[in-house]
């Protein structure tokens, strides 16, 4: 159980003021001066001692990534830009959200950080477009930090000029892909671009970019305060630190909650969400990670670490680490369904697999909850899921694929039942 004094996010739940006076007193912005002047391979050597690894779902080593910045000795003119992926809009995950609402200063505190780390002087958020009010907080944090000499011209008195934009989507799921976040950033319709080239050599407008998740950006100025070794120190290995997990769905506490990675899933949901709805014996399956990641039968969430390789042990991810608890009262076979149909609908259209495939597999599962399917059409299933998966420009095929892939895994007897008892059902 993680400690309180090893908490990062202490105004998760939004007790205190958010604003930059109650920022001030948690700690944020304390020392950011002497971060600054300790250099640029200084931070990121701090950041990559963490084995901080990207919170937006991919699970990317930070500091390495950030590494790959040209250094100031290869500069060639360009600008270089820090760009924040505040677009969260995985179903099952609201933790960014939080951090917007109740903790932007820890947020802008990290941009500043991990902007100079790699010799960015401006940062872009993109916020998704419904996140009004939580957009609307940022922006007063902002505001506050640019009037308080925080950022902007020679920020916090460090000799490093740093602006921060908020750009507000327009509710596009496609626009978390990082390629296609940068295209809606400059003006263009959002669609995921092939790599190479890849943002860090030819990013945003043509120039040097990063792209990091709010979580990942808003622990940065703890980890250098603190020290890497500290961050490194909870957790297990390779996945190290705190990770702030959503619990929702068939629990008695839905919530949201800052944990060590490697928690088991069982004690993560029977402490802080209050249980599955009727006792853990009645859970009927967990999807770990947010939609996109497969779906996981009671008979692995029973022990199955919450870190980001346990679950790939597991056949399935963390992800953003969004838990969509189900108890034995889901029809599994349409909630994945509905998944099909997110996917289907939120698809750029660009690659063929992808604008093809998720409506086609969408359509099938549909015919299967009503049992009007065949029990040949569920191999077949599987195989256009497998072929979508790794034959897209972007990720989203094969989050479109993998809940598919975890419910036959896991859960093929179900749907032969269904499709058996409807061809009974008929022939009576």
């Amino acid at each position: 159980m993680l400690h309180d004094r090893d908490r990062i996010f202490t105004n998760l739940y939004g007790q205190h003021d958010w604003r930059l006076k109650g920022a001030l007193a948690r700690g944020v912005w304390d020392r950011t001066k002497d971060i600054i002047h300790k250099g640029r391979s200084w931070i990121i050597n701090e950041v990559k001692e963490s084995n901080l690894r990207g919170r937006g779902g991919a699970g990317f080593p930070t500091g390495l990534k950030w590494s790959f910045m040209p250094p100031d000795e290869k500069r060639d003119g360009r600008p270089h830009y820090l760009v924040v992926n505040a677009d969260e809009s995985e179903p099952g995950t609201c933790k960014d959200r939080d951090i917007l609402r109740y903790d932007p200063h820890r947020l802008i505190e990290g941009c500043l950080i991990a902007g100079f780390a790699m010799g960015a002087n401006t940062a872009y958020i993109y916020v998704r477009g419904e996140f009004y009010n939580e957009a609307s907080h940022l922006q007063i944090a902002i505001d506050e930090a640019y009037e308080a000499g925080l950022i902007g011209r020679n920020a916090c008195g460090s000799g490093w000029d740093f602006d921060v934009y908020l750009h507000r989507g327009a509710g596009a799921y496609i626009c978390g892909e990082e390629t296609a976040l940068l295209e809606s950033l400059e003006g263009k319709k959002g669609m995921p671009r092939l790599k190479p080239p890849f943002p860090a050599a030819c990013g945003l407008y043509g120039c040097p970019t990063t792209i990091n998740n709010v979580e990942t950006i808003a622990v940065t100025p703890e980890i250098v305060k603190r020290g890497g070794a500290w961050f490194a120190s909870l957790g297990r290995p390779n996945n190290t630190g705190t990770k702030i997990f959503c619990i929702s769905g068939h629990v008695n506490r839905p919530c949201n909650v800052e944990e060590e990675l490697g928690i088991p899933m069982k004690e993560l949901i029977e402490r802080y969400a209050g249980g599955v709805r009727g006792g853990w014996d009645n859970l009927k399956a967990v999807i770990p990670g947010g939609s996109s990641t497969p779906i996981l039968p009671k008979s692995i969430c029973d022990t199955v670490l919450m870190d980001f390789d346990s679950l790939r042990e597991a056949r399935s991810g963390l992800g953003t680490a969004g838990l969509i608890v189900m108890d034995k009262s889901t029809d599994v076979i349409e909630a994945i369904a509905r998944l099909a149909h997110f996917y289907k609908h939120e698809s750029c259209g660009q690659c063929t697999p992808c604008r093809e495939g998720t409506g086609w597999m969408w359509r099938v599962l549909t015919r299967m909850v009503r049992g009007e399917a065949e029990v040949e059409e569920i191999d077949r299933l599987l195989d256009v899921a497998n072929q979508i998966e790794g034959h897209t420009i972007c990720a989203l095929g094969d989050g479109a694929a993998w809940p598919v892939q975890g419910l036959i895994r896991h859960f093929r007897d179900e749907i032969e039942a269904r499709i058996l008892s409807a061809g009974r059902s008929k022939a009576a």
